[in-house]
């Protein structure tokens, strides 16, 4: 009785341990394995979706192209490291999509290489639209490795990625910096690329690596290189809100504004004895509606095997004089202008001819006055006095 009863609790003994055994492998394996997907949405392709990749889509410019793309009805995924986004835009986006399997946002670093090929291993996207870069002439001349990276050699990540999981188009956000300082105005797509700052030659660089990666490949590209980009959401929903410590470094519309809410004294104005009617720089003021326009009509016309190249500008140059003048009249503050030296890496007059993108994408700017354009982003940043925090 004994020696039985000994025997029964020894076979019991080992089926405790055995199932124990297989639930720890168990629990080993199932932590081992990646995390589930979310949202079979976006990891699938689905026939009559076009899911468009927008790096840096908590950018200003990135987070407009994000509306457009929303409104037309495509699947979008953000990834932004918001090192210069705001996450506030990617929530009003979220709260005007809400539904399933239209927008996702990811935090993610585009010179992280295994970040990068994890979101491409885990999403189905049938395009990407590049925005997300440092942007800034001044910054790039005092700092232009950090422009070299997070431009050129983030951009050859991201083409790599689309070569490894068959993605076959590619708009590119390029710019008139890599024109440099042209003999002649306007500027054609033939004119020559000599760019003269670190922000040119990166984004140069970027196009260079995309088009000599297309002659190999059947990837479907359309390079953008646009102006000086100002304005904003005409329904108010978006606006400009850079890093306080960015202000210095930024736009001239954002500093307009800043000066005319008494955020800095003053406007300072780098450079009055350049060769141009009133001495100061002369630029193509490009509203951000105009060029989300440019962008989606690309989108929809890029062709396998092709590689289509196109200046986004009015066709017409402003000084930055004029600019100021027309900022004063939009906000109805007299702004203080402060008269300085002139910024390294600077260029004399550079605006664009439009007409290949008008005749070969049927693309017209049509918010061509600067006072009206300002306007538009005024009402913004009046209504925002802290950008997306309120």
């Amino acid at each position: 009785m004994d020696f039985v009863e000994t025997k029964r609790r020894s076979n019991f003994t080992r089926k405790i341990v055995l199932a124990a055994g297989i639930t720890a492998v168990f629990i080993f394996l199932f932590k081992r394995s990646p995390a589930p997907i979310t949202s079979t949405k976006f990891s699938a392709h689905e026939p009559g979706v076009t899911h468009v990749l927008v790096t840096g889509g908590a950018g200003f410019i990135g987070s407009h192209a994000v509306l457009r793309l929303l409104k037309d009805s495509y699947r979008v995924t953000i990834v932004d490291n918001l090192s210069r986004g705001n996450m506030g835009a990617v929530k009003i986006l979220q709260g005007l999509y809400p539904e399933p399997g239209r927008l996702q946002f990811i935090y993610a670093d585009l010179g992280d290489a295994q970040a990068v090929e994890k979101i491409f291993s885990e999403n189905a996207f049938d395009a990407v639209m590049h925005f997300a870069a440092v942007a800034y002439v001044g910054e790039s001349t005092a700092e232009p490795l950090r422009y070299y990276h997070n431009i050129t050699s983030n951009t050859l990540l991201i083409v790599k990625a689309m070569a490894a999981h068959n993605v076959k188009t590619l708009i590119y956000s390029s710019t008139c910096a890599t024109y440099g300082e042209p003999d002649k105005m306007p500027i054609t797509e033939e004119t020559p690329q000599v760019p003269i700052n670190p922000y040119g030659k990166a984004k140069k660089m970027s196009e260079d690596i995309i088009r000599d990666f297309s002659k190999t490949s059947n990837m479907a590209v359309m390079i953008l290189r646009y102006f000086n980009v100002i304005g904003s959401d005409p329904e108010g929903r978006l606006g400009e809100a850079p890093r306080p410590e960015l202000r210095e470094q930024g736009r001239i519309s954002g500093a307009c504004f800043d000066a005319a809410r008494g955020i800095i004294p003053g406007l300072k104005i780098r450079g009055t004895d350049y060769k141009t009617s009133d001495g100061t720089c002369v630029r193509d003021y490009i509203d951000v509606t105009d060029l989300i326009d440019a962008h989606v009509k690309a989108l929809a016309q890029a062709s396998p095997g092709k590689v289509g190249i196109y200046n986004v500008g009015t066709g017409k140059g402003s000084s930055v004089k004029e600019f100021v003048e027309a900022c004063k009249k939009a906000t109805g503050v007299n702004i203080k202008v402060d008269f300085l030296s002139r910024r390294p890496g600077d260029y004399a007059e550079v605006y664009s001819d439009p007409a290949k993108i008008n005749n070969e994408l049927n693309w017209t700017a049509k918010y061509t006055n600067l006072e009206e354009s300002l306007s538009i982003a005024w009402r913004w940043q009046r209504e925002h006095r802290n950008g997306y925090n309120g």
